[in-house]
C-alpha cells in the first residue's frame, strides 16, 4: 500500500508540471502572437519614427550595407510593438505567477505595476528629451575638426534606443528597493545609513549607462538618480511600517 501511494503521488505531481508547462506553453503563444500583430501594426508608421528619430540629428542617416535601411526598419517595428503589447505580456506573466500567491501579493504586484510602468515611461522621456540631446551634442561636436560624423543608421538608432531602454529601467529602482523593503531585507534606516554606498553604486551605474565620458552626461543621469534613491527611502517606510504592524 505505501508502495503504491507513493506512485500516486508521483503521478500527481508529474500531471501538475506537465500542466504547468501546458499553462507555460499557451502563455508563451499569447505573448508572442502578441508581438507579432503590435509589431506588424507598428511597422506601418516605423518610417515616421525613423523622421523622427533622425531629424533634429541631421535629417539623413548613412547606409553602408544593402540590407541596413531593411535591418533598422524591422528593428523600429519590432522595438514599438514589444512596447504596445507590454500590457498583454506583464497580463500573461502576471496570470501565470498569481495562482501561487497570497492574496496580500497579488495587491502589491497590483500596486507595483502601474507605478512601474509610470517610473519608466517618466526615465525614457528624461532619456529622450535631455539626455539624448546632450549625448548627441557632444559626440558631434567632438574633435569635429578631425572627424566627419556620418553616423550608420544601424548604430544611431541602437544608440538612441540602448539609451532610452536603460535609463527607464534605472528610474525603476525605487521599487526595487521598496519590494526588498516588503520582504524586510533592507530598512529605511540601513538605507540611509548607506547613502555613501548608493552613490557609488549610482556612480558605476551612470558610468555604464552614459554613452560619453564627460563629467557633464554622467552628472545628468547621476542626479535624478539619487534623488530617486532617497525617494526610494520615503517609499520604503510603508512596507516596514507593514511588517511591524504583522510583528506586533
Amino acid at each position: 500500500m505505501r508502495f503504491l501511494s507513493s506512485e500516486i503521488s508521483q503521478s500527481d505531481s508529474s500531471m501538475s508540471l506537465l500542466n504547468h508547462l501546458s499553462e507555460l506553453r499557451v502563455r508563451v503563444i499569447y505573448c508572442v502572437v502578441s508581438i507579432l500583430i503590435c509589431s506588424a501594426i507598428s511597422l506601418l508608421f516605423a518610417e515616421d519614427v525613423i523622421l523622427t528619430l533622425s531629424e533634429p540629428y541631421g535629417g539623413l542617416l548613412q547606409v553602408i550595407e544593402p540590407t541596413e535601411s531593411f535591418a533598422v526598419y524591422l528593428r523600429i517595428g519590432l522595438t514599438i510593438g514589444i512596447a504596445l503589447s507590454s500590457p498583454v505580456l506583464i497580463y500573461q506573466i502576471l496570470a501565470f505567477v498569481t495562482p501561487g500567491l497570497t492574496i496580500r501579493e497579488k495587491k502589491m504586484i497590483i500596486f507595483v505595476l502601474p507605478l512601474s510602468l509610470v517610473l519608466f515611461t517618466i526615465g525614457a522621456s528624461f532619456a529622450w528629451f535631455i539626455m539624448t540631446p546632450a549625448a548627441i551634442d557632444f559626440l558631434s561636436q567632438f574633435m569635429n575638426d578631425i572627424f566627419v560624423v556620418n553616423w550608420t543608421s544601424r548604430s544611431f538608432v541602437r544608440f538612441v534606443l540602448s539609451i532610452t531602454f536603460w535609463i527607464g529601467i534605472a528610474f525603476e529602482m525605487p521599487l526595487v528597493l521598496m519590494f526588498l523593503a516588503w520582504l524586510g531585507l533592507v530598512t529605511p534606516m540601513s538605507l540611509l545609513r548607506g547613502w555613501r554606498l548608493a552613490v557609488v553604486i549610482i556612480s558605476i551605474l551612470s558610468a555604464a549607462i552614459t554613452p560619453t565620458v564627460d563629467p557633464f552626461n554622467m552628472i545628468l543621469v547621476m542626479a535624478p538618480l539619487f534623488c530617486l534613491y532617497l525617494f526610494s527611502i520615503l517609499l520604503s517606510v510603508f512596507p516596514y511600517r507593514s511588517r511591524k504592524r504583522r510583528k506586533k
